[in-house]
């Protein structure tokens, strides 16, 4: 990890900043955009995983930025976001 490019620099006038490499902020940026599908269905995180037929522990690590979700996984939210009653009826 201290070998990774830094995309964004701490702040030296925050003493609890931290530097950030290009995955970590890619990581973040795909948390941010399941965690905002998921909030703008108004379903919580187990809702979410029941309806959709994700693991709720791998929803919440991907919506925590644990872990980085494959590229399946993001387009399938993001086609959850746009039709999410065509994803329930082809997944029924």
């Amino acid at each position: 990890m201290k070998n990774e490019p830094i995309s964004l620099t701490a702040d030296a006038g925050d003493p609890e900043d931290f530097d950030v490499s290009a995955e970590a902020l890619d990581r973040g940026l795909k948390a941010r955009t399941i965690r905002t599908v998921r909030t703008r269905l108004g379903l919580s995180q187990q809702e979410f995983a029941q309806r959709f037929r994700v693991p709720v522990g791998t929803l919440r690590d991907w919506e925590q930025a644990r872990t980085t979700p494959p590229d399946f996984a993001l387009a399938y939210v993001r086609v959850i976001a746009r039709h999410p009653d065509m994803v329930l009826q082809a997944i029924a």
